[in-house]
């Protein structure tokens, strides 16, 4: 389990850095190198070296030479692999709006700026990439009641920075399983639920988007829970991961029979609806707001 919430440091990994640190410990595995011994190499603890694979801390180039050094790594693949690790400690585009965005929550958005695959579980709000500007700005509101203004609109401006990925020409695919109660939660008012409405219309007719809004008549499901999201990546070094967040904590999964209940849980919920029945109930509620 990575760090959630309650223990992330300020230099979330970038997916790269999380590839390169798995990359190190396929290495020194395959060198038959022990923990200790590579350790010894650094000058360092064992702990350091495990943190290292884990992408818990920078790729210091110095230690990913020396640790390529006692692999047996030749010059090429040592000056190869230190370019990459330069790289990987770059800080992503949301590092620009540090003062807004939580430590715990940076990992979150390098995940879903490099998955290819995106399911969501939403019981509350609409997720976070297809939210309108208002209805953003009412949901950051309620969440951040003593903000100021200027810091009220740098956290939509991040949000809406987010969504840009949808856009690009190499979009992930999104599947968005909510409940209808998020239908019914009137954020922002009439008018700012319509547009809202309309936005999800619109994003699921697009290819690459499902949106499935489980209905109050499909009554105690296997999802009814915290919300949660799933991300695959293209990497085959890179696990499936998944996030989930309660009140005081948040969690990135990415034990295997972690991330298999979550994704059988996505699945069984989408049994519950159909992509014709949840089109029907976003249109028959966006007439009740009008």
């Amino acid at each position: 389990m990575m760090e959630g919430r309650s223990g992330a440091g300020t230099n979330a990994p970038t997916v790269l850095r999380m590839i390169l640190g798995r990359r190190l410990r396929e290495r020194r595995q395959s060198a038959d190198v022990s923990l200790e011994d590579a350790a010894r190499a650094l000058r360092v603890k064992p702990l350091t070296v495990r943190r290292l694979e884990k992408a818990e801390v920078a790729l210091k180039p110095l230690y990913v030479e020396r640790l390529l050094e006692a692999y047996g790594a030749d010059r090429q693949e040592i000056d190869e692999f230190v370019a990459l690790a330069e790289r990987a400690n770059e800080p992503g585009w949301w590092h620009d709006y540090r003062d807004v965005l939580p430590s715990w929550f940076s990992a979150y958005v390098s995940l879903e700026t490099s998955a290819r695959t995106l399911r969501t579980y939403e019981p509350h709000y609409v997720t976070g990439l297809l939210q309108t500007y208002d209805y953003a700005r009412a949901v950051l509101r309620g969440g951040f009641p003593n903000d100021s203004e200027e810091d009220l609109e740098r956290r939509i401006q991040l949000r809406l920075r987010r969504q840009e990925l949808l856009e690009s020409e190499d979009a992930p695919t999104l599947w968005v399983v909510m409940e209808e109660a998020v239908l019914h939660r009137a954020v922002g008012g009439a008018e700012v639920m319509r547009g809202q409405i309309d936005r999800l219309l619109e994003a699921s007719e697009l290819e690459h988007i499902s949106i499935d809004v489980v209905p109050f008549s499909a009554g105690a499901h296997v999802g009814a829970c915290a919300p949660f999201t799933y991300f695959r990546f293209a990497e085959p070094e890179l696990p499936d991961v998944v996030y989930s967040e309660v009140l005081t904590a948040s969690m990135y999964l990415d034990q295997r029979s972690d991330v298999a209940a979550h994704l059988e849980a996505h699945n069984r919920m989408s049994l519950l609806t159909s992509s014709a029945d949840s089109r029907a109930l976003m249109q028959r509620m966006r007439k009740e707001y009008s």
